[in-house]
């Protein structure tokens, strides 16, 4: 007899929905359609269940659904309770008035990391990625500073799958040499991304630890990598500056080393 599945087909469905949403933005039911390879009269009544719930709403002129805010207020919600965007807010404060650059404040979802806040830099050439913005951990500063300080198996369990995709030529290529970086890593106390997912930009990053020890959070400073060449930026300096940042905002959360 066949394992009965205690998942919900419809629901998964309405996931997937919104999840092709927030890759394309826009979609209507056909594009939606053929990109899920679902039935077009399911489409419609999953869409139409989602915009009554007001989950997506609909462009009045081309009649096009995409995601609304809501999802985005649920999740706001979670990192509320959190605390942690809280607290950090003075010490990125401090950040950005002794670095002048882009301070970023991350947590960890799943494999990926998610850009919770920010305060950009004054400078006009500047590091930008927008609060909400969901990436590959392997690859970017926080994700790694985070990574690092986690159980190696645990590691390895969200990482299982991961196809570890080159971004850059300095991309990571494997879980292997991902693993020998983060000794390097834990020695530092700081994470370098040296261009690893975007070209022409560096950042320096520090887990954030709570009472148990444990890292629930990461801050970095992220900087155009030309002005490090041009010496206008030193990166132990900027190094320094983060890890006493989150040294401090660890302490405030009741971690003691």
């Amino acid at each position: 007899m066949a394992k009965r599945s205690n998942l919900v087909q419809s629901v998964i469905r309405a996931l997937d929905i919104l999840e092709t949403l927030d890759t394309y933005g826009e979609l209507g039911i056909s594009e939606i359609s053929d990109r899920l390879d679902l039935d077009k009269s399911t489409v419609y009544r999953i869409i139409s269940t989602l915009k009554q719930k007001g989950c997506v709403v609909q462009n009045s002129t081309d009649h096009k659904y995409s995601n609304s805010l809501k999802l985005w207020e649920m999740g706001n919600n979670v990192v509320e309770r959190l605390g942690v965007r809280r607290q950090a807010q003075p010490f990125m404060e401090r950040l950005v008035i002794e670095s002048h650059e882009t301070v970023n404040l991350a947590v960890m979802d799943g494999k990926h990391v998610i850009y919770i806040d920010k305060i950009e830099s004054d400078e006009i050439i500047k590091a930008d990625l927008n609060v909400g913005k969901r990436l590959p951990s392997y690859c970017t500063g926080l994700g790694k500073a985070m990574l690092a300080f986690m159980p190696e198996e645990r590691v390895k369990e969200l990482l299982r799958d991961e196809k570890f995709v080159k971004h850059t030529r300095k991309t990571v290529n494997n879980l292997q040499e991902l693993i020998k970086q983060f000794e390097e890593i834990r020695k530092k106390g700081y994470c370098i991304d040296d261009e690893e997912y975007v070209d022409g930009i560096m950042c320096v990053a520090v887990p954030v630890m709570n009472y148990k020890k444990e890292v629930i959070a990461a801050i970095s400073i992220a900087i155009p990598k030309y002005r490090i060449d041009a010496g206008e930026r030193d990166v132990e300096h900027i190094a320094g500056l983060v890890k006493t940042a989150a040294v401090e905002l660890s302490g405030q959360l009741g971690y003691r080393s």
